[in-house]
């Protein structure tokens, strides 16, 4: 999925260096969000934290030197992208709570197995013996790791494997359908599309008193809107910061160089997941796990760079 020639020159050292900031930062994100997920409901996660990040992302707008029109290119596919990334998002953040977080990064990036395949199906990309030896080492090690035994098995570990799909089907679009979009705009859209999801989501549970109900079992899904302190504040600005640099980073990356370049180092995310996982919730994988973690890793690089 190289970009046409004579549209727009591959950047390989852009592209590490943006998706290397753009999970350091994710990452980040998805403990702190681990961490807070009794503070708020996720409706309202998704509505403020996008509040605080769009005239972040205006103001970078205004000040950088080329003039960028706020409109996208091909609207129709930047809505599709991002609504997809928005589902994504939803399917990984309900799962955070109920698995420890190297769980569902591992489970997550799964993502590059699912992009071999969906290039294969829509762009006609060949996937080859080692793409196939990949993709059966992959799921080899999301069974190992989830353990789908009696009494061992989890389910809320197939929610990143669903946000893995959307993501993959998602960042083929960036590539092929939304190349000439500006970075900028693929972000913005995006917030403004959490946005509406989170309305829309916080009115349905208000309408259908969700909240009362459903929200007791499940309140990061389903509960209404809470007061918010100082502290709730503070992890939404950072949270805002966080999704700012992140879907700029990964925007910028997956259009400055092959997809096959850019997903090998979109595995740092595994790492710096373990890593808050160590130090925020004293998280230690246990040994099959960890197997699970390094078949999954080393079949997505197989994958992306058959």
């Amino acid at each position: 999925m190289s970009a046409p020639t004579g549209v727009k020159r591959d950047n390989v050292a852009l592209a590490i260096a943006a998706i290397v900031a753009s999970v350091f930062a994710l990452s980040l994100g998805d403990a702190v969000i681990k961490a807070f997920s009794v503070s708020f409901p996720l409706a309202q996660l998704y509505v403020l934290r996008s509040l605080l990040a769009l005239p972040i992302l205006v103001a970078i707008v205004l000040l950088r030197r080329k003039a960028t029109s706020l409109l996208p290119v091909a609207p129709g596919w930047t809505a599709l992208r991002s609504l997809m990334l928005a589902v994504m998002w939803i399917a990984y953040y309900v799962a955070l709570p109920h698995i420890q977080l190297s769980v569902a990064a591992a489970a997550y990036y799964t993502a590059p197995l699912f992009i071999t395949m969906i290039a294969a199906l829509v762009v006609g990309e060949r996937v080859g013996k080692m793409g196939g030896f990949a993709i059966l080492l992959g799921f080899a090690g999301v069974l190992i790791m989830l353990r789908p035994e009696a009494g061992a098995f989890n389910a809320y570990g197939l929610l990143p494997i669903g946000a893995a799909i959307l993501y993959a089907g998602a960042m083929v679009m960036t590539r092929t359908k939304c190349l000439q979009e500006d970075p900028m705009v693929l972000s913005l859209a995006l917030n403004v599309t959490f946005i509406l999801v989170g309305a829309v989501a916080s009115l349905a549970i208000l309408a259908l008193d969700l909240g009362s109900s459903l929200g007791a079992a499940n309140p990061f899904l389903f509960g209404g809107w809470t007061d918010l302190g100082r502290t709730e504040w503070s992890v939404l600005a950072l949270l805002a910061a966080v999704i700012v640099v992140g879907s700029l980073g990964a925007a910028i990356a997956y259009q400055a160089a092959p997809s096959s370049i850019v997903a090998t180092f979109d595995y740092a995310y595994l790492a710096f997941a373990t890593l808050w996982g160590l130090l925020v919730f004293a998280e230690i994988p246990d040994a099959l796990t960890l197997l699970g973690i390094v078949m999954i890793a080393t079949a997505g690089i197989l994958a992306v760079r058959r």
